[in-house]
């Protein structure tokens, strides 16, 4: 950092060449007309005005010169542009990134949100531009969008500066220096901005400490400003129900504070707008958590809503309220032929089950929840849970072959959903799947497909998930094997059934975080509206399937899904992200090949200088107005 100033646009110091004419001016003033008169007693000040004039004759000081030398020298200087040096690195174009997540909308103390304090930091930035720099402005959240192209004109930056809000979604960081990084290919960017409050997605390090780390090589110098810490905070972080009768459900809430300071809050249950049970209260130390069961009793469905009321500070209001929908209690409706005999009676003894066909007079279903077959098909048949046995799929049909022969199971994921519990060890198997000539394992997971299980040759079972389907595939046939009579069976298909309820939300339902809506399943081809918590309209078609999905959710609330005017259904959008609840701030970014330090304190920007000059000359102006214009006798000598 220099203590001299700065100057911006140097070639204006050739209006000092103005100063020659204004002194020659005073030179080459209007001489008198020559006069014969009897005596010059009384002509003495005009002989000096007379030697005034005269190029080799000092002239007398003259108060009207020196103001107007002093306005021009001021004018002049302006012109030039000076600015006071601060300690951050000039920038001819400065990407400014400013974290709109949910976080950035807890306050302090005295009230003010973290975004607002950041809004007070770019502002002074934009308000002290040099003429030669030009700001672009990148909000983040968990996607980036800019708000202005490079520019330097203030007005439309402090527009876009004050219309910046919060999202109540998670932060990416990633996402904007991504933005970033594509502005590098068109404009010279050497330095890069980010406000935040550092509460960006961790992992542990050695130590067990969160450490932020983001996937991304920095191709500019990042200046890293971290904002002050909140006060404290009390959320929702997680909200979901489990089936546990025909008519009952287990709802669980769990509620976070900050590391702040103690927290305390009252937790109230709603189904349809109607209490549910008595509030429970809860008192957390700093940084601790609890979890909360309520139970609810019904068939119908229904739509519940937790709210939190805090009792003290709570910095952050989003995460106050969560939101959850119940679907209707039914059966799970589950298609297996009757030829398939192990799996349907390992069906039978299972509870809260539809097993279908019953018998020949059996009407077809338009849907199911849970296919099982042996035949290709039955994959036409609507679910959203299938599982195919002895078949290969027909877009690998290319890479695998199944062969007569004998194999067994050499490795499989036993964290798998579908295969936790199950043992293939000494299982026989007389299908042998294999690759065919050429074919690797990455071709069968190019095509969207996961091996959970390998044996000698290839791959004995895959699973694939398309949109809201999923997909079990096992490339042999259980009546060609030994697994119908060991005691892992009724277990896999246990596991599936479980599987296949989650899938249709009659088992476990989960509250829907904010940023896109989960697919809904609606008429095909129709045009539907959607309607925020903030009244903000959008239409979106619904797919051949019926399906409407990619509905953005970026505040937390109710959203109504409506088609000619009638309302099709509700969701509700709730936070329940505890790394935004918990606020907590990291003072390191790790990238793949450095690591940055926020900085705490506020940069000293560069600041012009010749604002300050103009008024300046501005003053001088009026100094001449007053002593020669307001005083009819000039100066006196």
């Amino acid at each position: 950092m220099s203590w001299l100033p700065g100057i911006t646009t140097p070639l204006a110091a050739w209006f000092f060449a103005l100063l020659i004419p204004l002194v020659v001016f005073y030179f080459l003033k209007l001489r008198r007309s020559r006069m014969e008169i009897p005596s010059l007693a009384l002509w003495r000040s005009v002989i000096q005005d007379q030697r005034v004039n005269s190029p080799f004759q000092k002239f007398k000081r003259n108060l009207l010169l020196l103001f107007q030398v002093a306005c021009l020298c001021l004018l002049v200087l302006a012109a030039m542009q000076p600015f006071v040096r601060g300690d951050a690195e000039q920038a001819t174009y400065l990407p400014i990134l400013i974290d709109t997540s949910a976080s950035m909308a807890a306050t302090d103390a005295a009230g003010q949100s973290r975004l607002d304090a950041a809004k007070d930091e770019v502002r002074d930035i934009i308000t002290n531009l040099l003429s030669d720099q030009r700001v672009t402005l990148i909000t983040v959240s968990d996607t980036a969008q800019r708000m202005t192209e490079f520019t330097d004109n203030k007005r439309v930056l402090l527009d876009a500066l004050d219309s910046i809000e919060v999202d109540d979604v998670p932060s990416r960081p990633e996402e904007g220096l991504q933005l970033a990084q594509a502005l590098t290919r068109t404009f010279q960017i050497n330095t890069v901005r980010f406000y935040s409050d550092g509460n960006l997605p961790t992992r542990p390090d050695g130590a067990g400490e969160p450490m932020a780390v983001v996937d991304f090589d920095l191709p500019f110098d990042l200046q890293f400003h971290k904002l002050d810490d909140p006060a404290a905070n009390i959320g929702i972080t997680a909200f979901n129900a489990r089936k546990s009768g025909e008519d009952r459900w287990d709802v669980f809430v769990r509620v976070e504070g900050s590391e702040a300071a103690q927290t305390a809050a009252t937790i109230t249950l709603s189904a349809n707008g109607e209490p549910v049970g008595s509030p429970e209260s809860v008192v957390l130390e700093a940084g601790q958590s609890q979890r909360l069961v309520f139970r609810y009793d019904s068939v119908d469905a229904a739509s519940l809503q937790i709210e939190l009321t805090p009792d003290g500070t709570d910095s952050l209001a989003a995460d106050n309220i969560a939101f959850l929908e119940l679907p209707v209690s039914r059966p799970l409706s589950v298609f297996c032929p009757t030829e398939l005999v192990a799996y349907r009676h390992s069906l039978e003894v299972l509870d809260d089950i539809e097993l279908l066909p019953q018998g020949d007079e059996d009407p077809n279903r338009a849907t199911y929840d849970l296919v099982i077959s042996d035949s290709r098909d039955d994959r036409d048949r609507e679910a959203s849970t299938y599982l195919l046995t002895g078949v290969v799929p027909a877009d690998l049909e290319g890479v695998l072959s199944v062969s007569d022969g004998l194999t067994s199971v050499i490795d499989w994921q036993r964290d798998s959903s579908l295969l936790q519990h199950v043992q293939f060890a000494d299982l026989d198997i007389t299908d042998v799947p294999s690759y065919a000539a050429g074919a690797e394992a990455a071709e069968i997971e190019q095509l969207g497909y996961e091996i959970l299980a390998h044996g000698d040759t290839g791959p004995l079972i895959l699973q694939r998930r398309e949109g809201p389907e999923l997909s079990f595939h096992l490339l042999f046939h259980t009546d060609r094997s030994t697994l119908p009579y060991r005691v892992g069976f009724p277990v896999l298909v246990s596991n599936l059934v479980g599987i296949a309820k989650e899938q249709a939300n009659l088992s476990d339902v989960r509250g829907a975080p904010t940023g896109v809506l989960p697919t809904l399943s609606l008429d095909a081809d129709q045009e539907y509206w959607i309607v925020g918590p903030t009244e903000k309209v959008v239409s979106q078609s619904s797919g051949p399937d019926g399906t409407l999905k990619g509905i953005s959710a970026r505040d937390v609330g109710t959203y109504q899904i409506q088609n000619s005017g009638d309302v099709v259904t509700r969701v509700g959008a709730s936070l329940l992200n505890p790394t935004e609840t918990s606020l907590h701030g990291v003072d390191r970014i790790h990238f793949r090949e450095l690591t940055v330090d926020a900085s705490i304190e506020t940069a000293s920007m560069d600041r012009p200088l010749w604002h300050w000059l103009a008024y300046a000359a501005f003053a001088v102006l009026l100094g001449e107005w007053w002593l020669f214009l307001r005083r009819p006798g000039g100066v006196p000598v």
